[in-house]
């Protein structure tokens, strides 16, 4: 029987065929190399491309096993980092984006936070440290800092980033949370780090490297789709009055 790894990296798809492999590639590397037993979770979110075929040819002969796992139709960013999460068999969880706008060796800083005694650590292109490249328009720029705002006000909590797509959880912490995540959109970030202050779990943060990804699957580039984003924010009290 296959004991199971210290490790375990979920990695959400949707139509990643062309980048996956570059996440891929330096993540398997640096995990083949490093002391402790680890697993990959790809996640295709209905992806209509050969985004698991690219993933599972990438893993081949690794050390590092690439678990596969996919479901049609596409549910959102949110619904494939839960599906993932929850069915991740390591004792420490993170999820990363398929773009790789954080490198793998970051993944140390968020290791320390959990070795401290945090039941989560969440990595952050906006506290002292941090490095990033290739910057987001000014008016993405500018909407993400109101979105961050409002967002903090009204969860009652005070974190400058809570979208970089870089962030470790034990296990304990990563079941109770994500079994109780019902967002399915990129706001499942706020959802998860809301029920973590309502559960009493300890959060820390630690700045990262990370360079913009000008060919985003996720953008937010009509009124329509950036109201969406605030509709999905103004819905997470709700969805957890009981």
């Amino acid at each position: 029987m296959t004991s199971k790894p210290f490790l375990s990296i979920v990695i959400p798809a949707y139509n990643e065929e062309d980048r996956i492999v570059r996440a891929l590639a330096p993540t398997l590397e640096f995990l083949d190399k490093a002391g402790y037993s680890s697993e990959i979770v790809v996640v295709s979110d209905g992806s209509k491309d050969k985004t698991l075929e690219a993933a599972r040819t990438c893993g081949k002969n690794r050390k590092t096993p690439v678990r596969t796992l996919e479901y049609f139709p596409n549910m959102g960013k949110g619904h494939a980092v839960r599906y993932g999460m929850v069915r991740a068999s390591g004792e420490r969880i993170l999820f990363m984006d398929a773009d790789y706008a954080v490198p793998i060796e970051e993944i140390d800083k968020a290791l320390e936070g959990i070795n401290k005694g945090f039941d989560i650590a969440i990595g952050s292109r906006a506290i002292a440290g941090a490095s990033v490249n290739a910057t987001q328009s000014l008016p993405r720029r500018f909407s993400a800092r109101l979105y961050t705002l409002i967002q903090n006000l009204y969860l009652g909590f005070n974190y400058p980033d809570t979208q970089c797509g870089f962030k470790m959880f034990t296990k304990k912490a990563a079941q109770a949370l994500f079994s109780q995540q019902k967002l399915n959109s990129v706001i499942f970030d706020a959802e998860i780090l809301w029920l973590a202050k309502r559960l009493g779990f300890s959060v820390s943060q630690f700045p990262v490297t990370w360079t913009h990804d000008a060919q985003s699957r996720i953008q937010y580039d009509s009124l329509k789709k950036s109201l969406f984003v605030f509709q999905e924010l103004f819905r997470i009290r709700g969805l957890h009055i009981n």
